[in-house]
């Protein structure tokens, strides 16, 4: 009986997809604090400020309130209007509410615009660095993620031209792009995000922007796809700008053509996206001054690291120019940045992603630190590198 057992519980392929090394990290984190050690956590992407009171006030008034049900597929219909009215006060864009998905987090918006637009086997674009989930869903629902490498030159995005030479040599059907971008915090201004667009959709490539991070943009104001093409496929969340990483609460502007089959496949993966985060999510749009003083707490961060990192001996970054997070180069420290951010973490108490999460080809040269905790954190962290490189 056993042995038939492990013949019929083999993983099957698509499940062998590489670890999200940024979690394994941070079991490691907490496998040190367990045993009374004091750990200054830069691994994960998530702000330290919980949600703001007015979601949380929403929440508990629910929860109060009486039992709480499914929604529709697509969302509580005054979110979804709430946060079409959001593109209009940050924009200035007239957004159709019907085109609104709520998901769960942006990770279900990825699945779900990925299964919507794309079918086995389809070659979609993704930048190195980037996001590895990116490619690790998209593998196991069968597409082929295509790695294409970015540089300096162009802020680390990809550019119209090199997205057409790999479509040249062999035909894409969509592409990922990220502004502001994980890992590096490099942002696409308007004129190359709009470039990039028109040129991958002239090729018959469709697009999906990543936007998690807009509202946390520091060197220019972030530019949505959604007022370039009406088909790209946006995707943001509540959990970076509004500081609800564990709400799960996330959501889609989709083309006109793909809400229904989305809503299909929503209503067989999730039936609908847990109510009281709904609720929570509708009133944290209420909260714009308590999530803008959050804000302004990172780029303090942000200040600290730009100034002490250097002085402490990591001197080479990539640009800040939104999100939370700074991608160094620690080559002149180690050649295996895993192996860097291991002894980092055991030596200096600082927690870290080590590079080779966000790009397999040249990650051994970096490291992605997260700014998104308190300000003494930021301080303490610089003071433990530097002692600790010294």
């Amino acid at each position: 009986m056993l042995e038939k057992a492990k013949r019929l519980l083999q993983p099957s392929a698509r499940s062998g997809v590489p670890p999200f090394l940024v979690m394994d990290v941070m079991a490691a984190a907490a496998r040190l604090e367990a045993q009374g050690r004091k750990i200054v956590h830069m691994e994960v992407g998530q702000p330290a400020a919980g949600a703001p009171a007015s979601a949380i006030a929403a929440a508990r008034a629910a929860l109060s309130s009486g039992p709480l049900g499914y929604t529709e597929t697509l969302g509580i219909a005054s979110l979804r209007r709430r946060i079409a009215r959001a593109y209009f006060e940050r924009h200035g864009l007239e957004i159709d509410p019907e085109r609104i998905v709520v998901t769960t987090g942006s990770s279900a918006g990825f699945m779900l615009a990925f299964l919507a637009a794309f079918e086995a086997g389809d070659r979609v674009a993704v930048a190195l660095p980037g996001y590895p989930p990116y490619r690790n869903i998209l593998a196991a629902l069968g597409c082929e993620p295509v790695s294409i490498e970015t540089s300096a030159d162009t802020r680390w995005s990809m550019t119209c031209e090199t997205l057409l030479a790999h479509h040249r040599a062999r035909p894409l059907k969509g592409v990922v792009v990220g502004s502001p971008a994980n890992p590096t915090g490099t942002m696409m201004t308007a004129k190359a995000l709009t470039t990039l667009i028109h040129c991958a959709e002239d090729a018959g490539i469709a697009v999906i922007s990543d936007e998690i991070y807009h509202g946390l943009d520091y060197a220019f104001a972030a530019h949505s796809a959604a007022g370039i093409s009406s088909d790209a496929i946006v995707i943001n969340s509540f959990s970076k700008y509004f500081c609800m990483t564990g709400w799960r609460i996330g959501w889609m502007v989709a083309p006109a053509q793909l809400v229904r089959p989305i809503e299909r496949l929503q209503q067989n993966l999730a039936i609908s996206v847990p109510t009281l985060s709904q609720i929570a999510a509708e009133a944290a749009f209420d909260a714009r001054a308590e999530l803008e003083t959050v804000k302004h707490g990172y780029e303090e961060n942000r200040r600290i690291l730009l100034e002490g990192l250097p002085r402490a001996g990591l001197d080479a970054f990539l640009p800040a120019d939104g999100a939370f997070y700074l991608y160094a180069d620690v080559s002149r420290f180690s050649a295996d940045s895993f192996e860097f951010a291991t002894r980092m973490l055991q030596q200096a108490g600082v927690a870290a992603t080590p590079g080779v999460d966000f790009d397999p080809l040249h990650g051994r040269n970096f490291l992605r630190l997260c700014y998104a905790g308190a300000r003494e954190e930021m301080q303490e962290a610089v003071a433990r590198i530097g002692a600790w490189l010294a």
